[in-house]
């Protein structure tokens, strides 16, 4: 059990081809997200040791808030806590309502947009480089 979760770790850390600072800013309106907890990764998963961190994020689209066209440095969970989330894909697009878990893998290119009257919270859980510093979602590479 112990080296499939290795395993699945490192496969999924294979999409971070990143490190250190973020290379440029993804164009948002009224979205805002909040660093809750960072902690670098260390115990009996020692291929990721000091080579990776675990990040929580609060993020809040206001109504008619989005993100545009981004990817991320890494893969994630997302939470959905209130209200609801469209999100496009390059080939579909998904609602995603309070109560929802979705995953990301951090190489699809996305959009997400609030379109409700409400805000929307939403809690991410990511795997990042341990020496990345600001915003986990970056523009495409093209």
């Amino acid at each position: 059990m112990k080296r499939l979760i290795q395993s699945l770790l490192v496969t999924l850390l294979g999409v971070i081809s990143f490190s250190g600072q973020e290379p440029s800013k993804v164009v948002k309106k009224d979205q805002d997200s909040t660093i809750k907890f960072e902690q670098v990764i260390s115990g009996h998963l020692t291929d990721l040791n000091g080579n990776y961190k675990l990040r929580v994020t609060e993020t809040i689209y206001k109504p008619g808030g989005f993100i545009g066209e981004h990817h991320h440095v890494g893969p994630g969970i997302r939470y959905v806590a209130s209200g609801q989330l469209t999100y496009i894909q390059p080939d579909k697009t998904t609602i995603y309502k309070e109560g929802d878990y979705f995953y990301e893998s951090g190489n699809v290119t996305h959009t997400a947009y609030n379109k409700t009257n409400a805000p929307v919270k939403i809690l991410n859980f990511e795997i990042l480089p341990a020496d990345w510093k600001g915003s986990s979602a970056v523009l495409p590479i093209k």
